[in-house]
């Protein structure tokens, strides 16, 4: 571990990536710098090697068992630490340098003693006067320790300028007394990989993805016609659609049911639902409009119940008359029952004929337009429901006016103006 350490490999349990290496109690895992989608596992049995194997970084299974491997740097610039300190040693003449260092340091140390002796001693002695003569036996232990106080910190001052000075100088002088051997220096860094290895390295290094056979094989533009990415078909017309969906369902089901799963086809009838989210509006409006046509319906029905009642009213001294000279009840209902169930006939066909008519147009224009024939059509037996509807519609709105004239009073009834 120390090894793949000193040639640059960094050790990271969790993210597994190029120059990186993992350990898992004896099996140790190391991703090289210039390898695409393989590793190196190394498992120990305690402190020898047990197996060396190549493995797949994605799934960890091993691809085939190795006697040997070669694990290069994971950088262009590694040196042993011997190599270096060889190369340091041999341009460098420590003698010479320690020699002139320990001469510059009393140097300066004699100099600055001398300097600071005379210094202080002038001091000692005016202190020392002034102090015998005020009151010697009393303020002596006093005047030693400010005397201790002054010549240490004096000390101190001195010795550290000296010091400051001396290191000054000492870094001036370390740069002039050291040089180094180019030749020594290029030589201690030497490359123990081959062209196409190196190579190999700068581009994976480059690469700002993971790149695989198929990958580049897609990217080249390469396709094989046993095994195609999707195919696109186009009926041509919507019962060959549900055709060729059949077709697939048959056999999304047959290789269900055979255990084949990976066979199953997946499809997507780009029409299918672009249809559906068609027939989901149109039956949305549809209903809109069925619940207007109904309410319109219901209020027609009403007012034809209305005009009935009034014609009832208006016409009471006929009931009367008819009722005078022998009509029945029933006869004066079946009356107004079949005018409404005429005027419902009427109206029906009125609607059906300005339908049918409206239909002429509308289908030229859309033509004209659009290029799409017959789009507006009225078929009989729609019409004929229709009819239907209007005249049973009608019937009923009639049932309550009749009921009522045929329960008029004849005597009333002709008295009526």
């Amino acid at each position: 571990l120390n090894k793949l350490t000193e040639i640059r490999y960094e050790r990271n349990d969790v993210a597994f990536d190029r120059n990186r290496f993992r350990v898992r109690g004896d099996t140790v895992e190391i991703f090289p710098v210039y390898a695409k989608d393989h590793a190196i596992r190394v498992e120990f049995f305690g402190d020898e090697i047990d197996r060396i194997s190549e493995i797949n970084v994605v799934t960890g299974t091993p691809t085939r068992v190795l006697d040997h491997v070669a694990i290069y740097p994971a950088s262009h610039y590694v040196a042993s630490k011997e190599k270096m300190a060889a190369a340091i040693e041999g341009s460098i003449d420590m003698d010479q340098a320690t020699a002139a260092l320990q001469s510059q340091l009393q140097q300066q140390l004699s100099a600055k003693m001398q300097q600071a002796v005379p210094a202080m001693a002038q001091a000692l002695q005016g202190q020392l006067q002034s102090s015998i003569q005020t009151a010697m036996s009393t303020y002596l232990k006093t005047v030693m320790t400010a005397y201790m106080q002054q010549m240490s910190a004096a000390l101190q001052t001195q010795v550290s300028a000296a010091m400051q000075q001396s290191m000054s100088q000492l870094s001036a002088n370390m740069a002039n007394a050291m040089s180094i051997d180019e030749a020594a220096f290029a030589d201690a860094f030497q490359m123990n990989m081959t062209e196409e290895d190196l190579g190999e390295l700068i581009m994976s290094l480059m690469s700002t993805e993971d790149a695989s056979y198929d990958g580049n094989l897609k990217k080249l533009g390469y396709a094989d016609v046993a095994k195609p990415s999707g195919i696109d078909i186009y009926p041509i017309d919507f019962e060959s659609k549900e055709h060729v969906i059949d077709i697939l369902d048959t056999y999304n089901d047959r290789m269900a049911d055979e255990g084949q799963d990976d066979k199953v086809i997946t499809y997507t009838d780009f029409v299918g639902a672009l249809m559906s989210s068609v027939t989901d509006i149109v039956n949305m409006i549809s209903y809109v409009l069925v619940a207007f046509v109904a309410i319109s319906l219901v209020v027609s029905s009403i007012m034809i119940g209305v005009i009935t009642y009034i014609s009832v009213l208006e016409r009471k001294k006929e009931i009367g008359i008819l009722r005078s000279i022998g009509a029945s009840k029933g006869d004066i209902s079946r009356v107004f029952n079949a005018e409404t169930i005429i005027v419902g006939f009427t109206a029906g066909v009125i609607g059906i004929g300005l339908t049918a008519l409206a239909c002429i147009p509308a289908n030229a224009i859309v033509y004209a337009l659009f290029d799409v024939a017959n789009v507006a059509a009225l078929p009989w037996q729609a019409a004929l429901v229709l009819v239907g509807i209007s005249v049973f519609l009608t019937f009923l709105a009639g049932l309550i006016p009749s009921s009522a004239a045929s329960r008029k009073d004849p005597v009333e009834a002709l008295r009526s103006e």
